[in-house]
């Protein structure tokens, strides 16, 4: 098989990530996901004590300290941080949700992460989803995809999941958590969150997580030699 790279980007709680993940399972790829390495940097800001939103220059100084890359384990990339494996409940904690966008705004973060991202390359077909994939890490991606949702949706699927929002969040304060992690990912100087001229939109909103995958897919094999 040709090796591929397929983009997927979009807003937080759209769905990109389950889709990714089943879409490279169906093709033979590997799954990249971007957002568990921004949190990963971010869960280690905040172990370190470091306020990323007043203090950038810190959270750039302490990445000279750390190696963040996907390994395959078993046949299965896996996510290291300083040769362990990323333990993901860590990662995906309510404080740490509170504080990655922030990190993720930082130019010397994204220069960093970038070239790490892109040396999953080697690995030969790979489905890689985030919010800057399509326009900026993979700009010659074979496939490009913008996979979105309605903002009350998303806070819907949001609260859904175990362990993503604190204890007693209601579906107002989820969407405005989603809102404002919204406004600063699309306005942030560095790769903005923003679909890819060439990527095709898919609205989550009355599909089924099946019927998604099936889209993506079909839209792949057409292309293929």
């Amino acid at each position: 098989m040709v090796a591929r790279q397929i983009a997927i980007d979009g807003p937080a709680a759209s769905g990109k990530s389950t889709v990714a993940k089943l879409v490279a399972q169906r093709l033979g790829g590997f799954y990249i996901n971007t957002g568990d390495m921004y949190r990963t940097v971010t869960r280690a800001v905040l172990d370190a004590g470091i306020d990323a939103e007043n203090d950038p220059e810190a959270v750039v100084a302490l990445l000279a300290r750390i190696d963040l890359r996907y390994r395959l384990v078993d046949g299965v990339p896996v996510l290291h941080l300083n040769d362990e494996p990323v333990i993901l409940d860590s990662i995906r904690a309510p404080e740490v949700a509170r504080v990655v966008s922030y990190v993720a705004r930082i130019a010397g973060v994204r220069d960093w992460l970038r070239e790490r991202q892109r040396e999953t390359r080697a690995l030969g077909t790979i489905v890689m989803e985030g919010r800057d994939i399509g326009t900026v890490i993979l700009p010659d991606a074979s496939h490009k995809f913008y996979v979105t949702a309605s903002p009350l949706v998303r806070a819907k699927r949001r609260l859904a999941q175990a362990g993503e929002v604190v204890d007693g969040a209601t579906l107002a304060s989820v969407a405005a958590e989603i809102a404002e992690r919204d406004r600063i990912d699309s306005t942030r100087a560095v790769a903005p969150l923003r679909p890819a001229e060439d990527a095709i939109h898919i609205d989550t909103d009355h599909l089924t997580i099946e019927q998604v995958v099936e889209a993506v897919i079909s839209r792949v094999r057409e292309g293929q030699p």
